[in-house]
């Protein structure tokens, strides 16, 4: 038993050193920095606006606006990314995010009205630069790319999700000292420093050219590309460039008509991009599942805030909060270490119903030490939830429509998110801590009975479980397969 569990050890450390290996350790530091000002600014615009106007509503309005602006926009900053590539696409919008940041901050302590600040937060929210879903996308790519096992994919979305639970913990802390210790326009001018440094850095490493479209690509970063081939140009293109070397080397113009053919010139067919491949349906239920699992957060949240305050002791919510976090991370990087004959709706299904089973004690908690109890087991459902779902993603999309994926993905969690908190937090107000707990215990059972009759099939045809292999490139002529 021993012997197993030391093994299991080596099998976990080695499956993230290998991701590591894929991207040099810089990307890590880089992409967790960037994204923390995405856990940041939520919290910071609610808590920045009711300092500087007084005003709860005020404050509700622009985090309310700044969540809208995310969720919608979010999808279409990882189309952008998946048509142009990430390197522009991202270093873009992480400019125009610090400015917006630096914009709210400054409308705030000048005192603007309230609608202007709304405004002001939608654009906070809308220029997001996704940091998360397209480290995802990119640490794919160059795991597919290098021809990795599923198991270091796996471990790869693991260690995202882990990175998105730290920042998500530390975040709203960051926040919290810089209200108590000084102002919270600190915290927000921080994060916009960060997600115009940080950011840029994760734009311009050398590990964006795996994200980017062979269609844009040039000859230097199809080669820094670990997942560049050139078996998706086909022998057509080979072909015809064989015949234009030809006829060049006999003195012939390759723009101009040979006279076999006839003297009257033609123009060649202008070049158009192809058309995006669609996303399957099959990807829905996923994206139900991920905006029922952020419902869950939100419920959870608002019933802490409630019962906590409750007690007495109102401060002690975000140290709840931040105790899930910290299991929910422990779990994520566990997830590695799960055999791989557990395939991805097994385990889909599994987290689904440990969620809705962990979450029913809520309903009767009364104290804080129970409280932390319960909050803290819950947190063991919530990270593989996330890494599993975005695995599936993984597999039902096309390769070239993953940023968009992941970023849907991510609105679908923001969204739920937000909508639950917004809700429950009356139900929590008029009828008690219990009732914000009972709809979070609903979103995890209507979540567990979508992963139980869902089906998710790959974007080759096949079903997403059996399919593992699918992005691994076909190997070239006289490779081992």
């Amino acid at each position: 038993m021993g012997k197993t569990r030391r093994t299991g050890r080596r099998g976990t450390s080695a499956a993230y050193r290998e991701v590591i290996g894929l991207t040099g350790p810089l990307l890590p530091v880089m992409s967790f920095l960037a994204r923390l000002p995405t856990a940041t600014i939520q919290f910071g615009s609610v808590l920045l606006v009711a300092r500087a106007s007084g005003s709860l509503s005020a404050a509700g309005l622009t985090g309310g606006a700044l969540a809208v602006g995310q969720v919608a926009c979010g999808p279409l900053v990882g189309r952008l990314a998946d048509r142009h590539g990430q390197r522009a696409v991202v270093l873009t919008f992480c400019l125009a995010n610090a400015l917006a940041i630096a914009g709210l901050v400054v409308g705030a302590l000048a005192g603007l009205p309230t609608a202007v600040l709304a405004v002001l937060g939608a654009a906070a929210g809308a220029t997001v630069p996704q940091i998360g879903p397209m480290a995802r996308a990119r640490l794919v790519a160059l795991a597919r790319g290098a021809g990795a096992r599923d198991s270091t994919v796996g471990a790869a979305l693991s260690f995202e999700s882990t990175l998105d639970e730290i920042s998500f913990v530390l975040g709203p802390a960051l926040v919290g000292l810089a209200a108590v210790t000084a102002h919270p326009g600190f915290a927000l001018g921080g994060a916009a420093v960060l997600v115009a440094l940080c950011g840029a850095g994760f734009a311009l490493h050398r590990t964006a050219a795996a994200t980017r479209p062979a269609s844009v690509a040039t000859p230097g970063e199809r080669r820094c590309a670990s997942g560049a081939t050139s078996s998706e140009r086909g022998g057509e293109r080979r072909s015809g460039s064989v015949r234009t070397s030809a006829r060049r080397r006999a003195g012939a113009d390759p723009t101009e008509p040979t006279g076999r053919t006839s003297s009257v010139p033609t123009s060649a067919p202008p070049r158009t991009t192809p058309a995006p491949p669609r996303i399957p349906r099959s990807v829905h239920p996923l994206r139900a599942a991920l905006a029922l699992q952020g419902a869950m957060f939100g419920a959870c949240q608002a019933g802490i805030t409630a019962l906590t305050e409750r007690l007495g002791q109102p401060d002690q919510a975000g140290l709840v909060y931040a105790a899930m976090g910290v299991m929910s991370a422990v779990a994520g990087l566990s997830m590695a270490a799960v055999p791989a004959h557990l395939g991805l709706t097994t385990r889909w299904r599994a987290a689904t119903a440990a969620a809705c089973a962990l979450s029913l004690p809520l309903l009767w908690t009364e104290s804080l030490t129970a409280l932390y109890a319960t909050v803290t087991v819950l947190g063991i459902a919530y990270a593989p939830h996330l890494i599993t779902v975005f695995g599936l993603t993984e597999r039902v999309v096309p390769p070239a429509r993953l940023a968009e994926a992941m970023a849907l993905a991510t609105s679908a969690l923001v969204g739920g998110q937000a909508l639950a908190v917004a809700v429950t937090g009356r139900l929590a107000e008029s009828y008690g801590p219990a009732a914000a707990f009972g709809v979070g215990s609903l979103a995890a059972a209507l979540a567990c009975l979508i992963a139980l009759t869902a089906r998710p099939e790959s974007y080759t045809g096949r079903t997403a479980e059996r399919d593992r292999h699918a992005r691994v490139a076909d190997p070239r002529p006289g490779e081992p397969s």
